[in-house]
Formats: structure tokens, C-alpha cells, sequence
């Protein structure tokens, strides 16, 4: 038992130790994982069966077979063509010309604008870059402080890690029903299944109490420190924003937000098809931008498309709709006929969408990039699913599970070494490598010891998202300095991101006291 130890130990330090000299995670994941398996199998500790496994586990329910997953792929596309399709530029021009005229009115649209994008997009590299190129030399052009402006960007592009729907979300959503499913068994008792929706619904709230809380620091220093946070000086030349701009530039997106988000925490669809709803609407609202921007003739289409979606939804909420009854109505088949002829005009505007995307060349390069980052999440899956195989064959699980039992204040000690440990490691390693090497090896134990596990996701979820932002290795003030006029020193992002590190460790310590935020509203989820 003492080599099985020692190995275990140095499999997960030698993985830990590649990853931070830059080797690629999934291939050193998979490598180090098969190097130590060899090497237990050679002293005899390892027993050689289980790593014949690996090829039906890939194949199985737990990583091509995963409804859960399928999500992925649908979400990161939903957010890469809006991303390119500049809806943020649109967001941010029409949310700062609303608040511009107050004192701090810069800094509400960049934390609102951030939410929005947060919750169509979920790409937080993307999003920080984007509102640093667009929003940072205006609000400095404008006297804003250096430290407020730079704090505030980062901040807010961060708020895609918690705010739903999150890539961070749907991978934590699998291992921790993973997790969840496996402390049950070992306790005897049912599995538990820990769904997409239900981290949905329970990061809610606490992504949008950080929202005020983002809101209320801006405010507070617009009122003790004016100076800080001008009101913006408007030329006179500059024409008044029209009813059909701000229709446009930011009903659509909340429109597509609320569909999303309301199909899933309604019970109308399970979260893969309402990321496909996502995915389409997404395409229709860039194709809307760009014809609208080049004067197509396509622009009718997918109004119509738009309008017709919109009938859908009011004929599925105020209609029997179903095919497979004894009777149906005059009315019901009427409608039934209506939400046939409705869909087709929603696909015509899905297809003239792709067309347009594709003449503005921003179809084949956002497909290409959608693939990139899906191919590099599963690959690390697979990766991550050898590590952990291995990792369990040396008995690692019952090792990481003594350690925490063995911590000193009970289980809240456990937790809060846990949450230490991800935090640090959140420095080096990017959310994707720690939800699935991590969270796989602490979240049993955690959970045999009373923690709810929706409660305990969005904990770590949480605790991510602060080490996203926190000086010196944080990795939105990474993208932020790329991206940040030369004249931003590096020292003024620091210290504009330590007020609202301090505001998001406030909301994870009311989380921690207060666990409802997290699991009242996924106890309301029809299921």
C-alpha cells in the first residue's frame, strides 16, 4: 500500500509539474497516466485489466455518450458567432449612450454589458479582450481612473465563469454528478444525478447579487469620488439613439438570452437542445447585424424568421400542441398547422443567416474556431478520464478522501483546503484542466462528508472565477494587458482588481453561510 502511495503521489505531482512547464495539457495528462500505469504494472501494484477499460469508457455514457456534454460544442459556437459578429460593439456603444450622462455611467455599462455577454457568450478570454479594445480608451479618454476602468473590465469579463449559460458550469455539472453519483453508491444509497440545469439555476442568483455588488462599488465611488467616474462630455453632433437601435442592438440579445435560459429553467427543453436553440438564434442574430450593415435583401427573411419564433413560443404556451392524442381540436390542429408553417419560415431565416455569415466570411473561421476549442475540451477529457483511471487504480481516491477526513476542523476544514488548493492551482492551470483533475478527486469525499453538491459546484465555480481575476497570475488580467494601451501599467490592473476580488470573496463567504442562494432556486427547476 505504501508504493501504490508513493506512485499515486508522484503521478499527480509529475502531471502538476508538466503542466506548469508549458506541455500540453491533455497529451500530459494521458502520457503521465500511462507512463506510471506501466510502471505499477511492472512492480506489480497496478492491476493491468483495469486499463483495458479506458476504450469503453471513452465509447461509453461518460464522455461521447453524454447528453450532458453534447451541450459543449452547441454553447461554444452560440457564443464564438456572436463574438464575431461584434455584437458586443453593439451592446457597449448603445448601453453607453443610456448611462454615459451619469457619473459612473461607463463603468454600470461595462458590469452590464459584461452580464450580457457573460450570459450569450460564456468565452471569457473573448469577452475581456473585446470590452478592453472597445470600452477601456474611451472610459480613459473620458478621465476615468486608470485602476477603476482596468478593475472594472476585468471584473466584468469574468462574469462568464458564473453566470449561466457557462462552459465552466456544464463541465463542473458532469463531474460533479459524477462525483455525487459515486459518493452515493460508496454510502449505499441511490445515485445522484446532478443535472446542467440544476448549476444553471443555482448560479443564478449569485451571479447576478455579483452584478449589484459590482454595480454598488461603481456607485459608491460615482458619489464619494466623482472624479474617478466622470459623467461623459456628449458632442452635440451626435444623434439621439433611435427606438429601433436599442430594439436591435439589445432586445435581440436579451431575447436570446431569455430563450435560452428560459427553456432550460422552465422545463421546456433540457439544456443540449436549448444550447441548439442557442446555436441558431445566434446565427440568425448575426446574420440580422451584418445584412442590416451591408443592406442585403435577405434582412426580411430573417425578420420574418424572428417574428415567427416569437409565434412559436406564444402557440406552445397557449396550445396543446402534441401529435400522439385520441382528439384535436379544430383549434389545436390550427395551431399545430401555424407552428409547422412558422418553423419552416424560422429555418429559411436560419439559412439565409448562414448565407450572410458566410459572404461576410465570418462563417468559415467561426466554425473553425468553435472546433478548435470543442476538440481541445474533449481531448483533455479523454486525457483527464486516463489520469483519473490510473490515479484510482493506485487508490489515490481513498488517499485524497483520508486527507480530507484527517483535516482538522472537520468538514468545513476539508472545504476550506479544498477551496485553497483549487484557488492556487487556478493561478497555473486553466478551469478546464482543474474541473476535470481536481474536482473528480475531492468532490466524493466532500460530498460523503453532508456538502450539497449544487451547492458545493457553485462554491467552486465561484472560487475559479476569483482566481481568474487575482494579481499576479490571474488570467483575465493576463488578457487584459495584452490588450490595454501601453500607458495602463501593469501595477494600476493589480490594484484595480483588489476591490472587486474583495467584493466576489464577500459573496463566497454568503454563499457558504447562506447555501439557499445556490439551492433554492434548482429545488423550483420542473424536472
Amino acid at each position: 500500500m505504501e508504493l501504490e502511495f508513493v506512485l499515486a503521489l508522484l503521478m499527480f505531482l509529475t502531471a502538476i509539474g508538466a503542466l506548469l512547464a508549458g506541455y500540453p495539457v491533455a497529451l500530459t495528462l494521458g502520457g503521465v497516466a500511462l507512463l506510471y500505469a506501466l510502471i505499477g504494472i511492472g512492480l506489480g501494484v497496478f492491476p493491468e485489466p483495469l486499463l483495458r477499460s479506458l476504450p469503453s469508457r471513452i465509447q461509453g455514457g461518460s464522455i461521447m455518450q453524454n447528453n450532458t456534454l453534447l451541450a459543449v460544442p452547441l454553447f461554444v459556437l452560440m457564443g464564438v458567432i456572436l463574438e464575431r459578429s461584434r455584437v458586443a460593439e453593439d451592446l457597449l456603444h448603445i448601453a453607453s449612450r443610456l448611462l454615459g450622462k451619469l457619473n459612473g455611467g461607463l463603468g454600470f455599462a461595462v458590469v452590464l454589458v459584461g452580464a450580457l455577454l457573460a450570459a450569450s457568450t460564456g468565452i471569457v478570454g473573448a469577452t475581456v479582450i473585446t470590452m478592453t479594445l472597445i470600452a477601456l480608451p474611451t472610459m480613459l479618454r473620458q478621465g476615468y481612473d486608470a485602476r477603476l476602468a482596468t478593475g472594472t473590465i476585468a471584473a466584468s469579463g469574468t462574469l462568464g465563469q458564473i453566470i449561466p449559460p457557462s462552459i465552466v458550469l456544464i463541465l463542473l455539472a458532469d463531474a460533479v454528478s459524477n462525483a455525487a453519483s459515486q459518493a452515493s453508491l460508496s454510502s449505499g444509497g441511490r445515485p445522484l444525478v446532478v443535472s446542467v440545469g440544476d448549476l444553471f439555476a443555482g448560479a443564478l442568483i449569485p451571479g447576478l447579487v455579483l452584478v449589484g455588488f459590482y454595480l454598488l462599488w461603481i456607485a459608491f465611488n460615482a458619489v464619494t469620488r466623482p472624479a474617478r467616474c466622470p459623467a461623459v462630455t456628449v458632442d452635440e453632433d451626435t444623434a439621439p439613439l433611435t427606438a429601433r437601435e436599442v430594439a436591435f442592438g439589445l432586445g435581440a440579445p436579451l431575447a436570446l438570452i431569455f430563450a435560452v435560459l428560459g427553456a432550460i429553467l422552465g422545463g421546456i427543453a433540457p439544456p443540449t437542445e436549448a444550447a441548439a436553440i442557442g446555436a441558431a438564434g445566434a446565427v440568425v442574430l448575426a446574420g440580422l447585424r451584418l445584412a442590416r450593415e451591408a443592406g442585403s435583401r435577405l434582412t426580411p427573411v430573417i425578420l420574418a424568421g424572428l417574428a415567427s419564433l416569437i409565434l412559436i413560443i406564444v402557440l406552445r404556451n397557449s396550445l396543446d400542441l402534441r401529435l400522439g392524442v385520441e382528439q384535436i381540436g379544430t383549434l389545436n390542429m390550427a395551431g399545430i398547422l401555424v407552428t409547422a408553417l412558422a418553423s419552416l419560415a424560422f429555418f429559411a431565416a436560419l439559412v439565409a443567416g448562414l448565407d450572410v455569415l458566410r459572404r461576410a466570411r465570418q462563417l468559415g473561421p467561426a466554425l473553425k474556431s468553435a472546433t478548435n476549442i470543442t476538440s481541445m475540451v474533449f481531448l483533455i477529457l479523454i486525457g483527464a478520464s486516463l489520469f483519473s483511471l490510473v490515479f484510482r487504480g493506485f487508490g489515490g481516491d481513498d488517499i485524497v478522501k483520508d486527507i480530507l477526513h484527517a483535516m482538522p476542523g472537520g468538514k468545513w476544514g476539508a472545504l476550506l483546503m479544498t477551496m485553497i488548493v483549487m484557488f492556487v492551482l487556478g493561478f497555473f492551470l486553466d478551469f478546464i484542466e482543474i474541473v476535470f483533475v481536481v474536482v473528480p478527486l475531492v468532490a466524493p469525499p466532500l460530498i460523503l462528508l453532508g456538502f450539497d453538491p449544487v451547492w458545493l459546484a457553485i462554491l467552486m465555480a465561484l472560487n475559479l472565477q476569483t482566481s481568474f481575476l487575482t494579481p499576479p497570475f490571474g488570467f483575465a488580467l493576463f488578457y487584459l494587458r495584452g490588450a490595454a494601451p501601453a500607458e495602463v501599467s501593469t501595477l494600476q490592473i493589480w490594484r484595480g482588481a483588489v476591490p472587486f476580488i474583495a467584493l466576489q470573496v464577500v459573496l463566497i463567504a454568503l454563499v457558504a453561510a447562506v447555501p439557499a442562494l445556490a439551492t433554492w432556486l434548482p429545488s423550483l427547476i420542473v424536472k
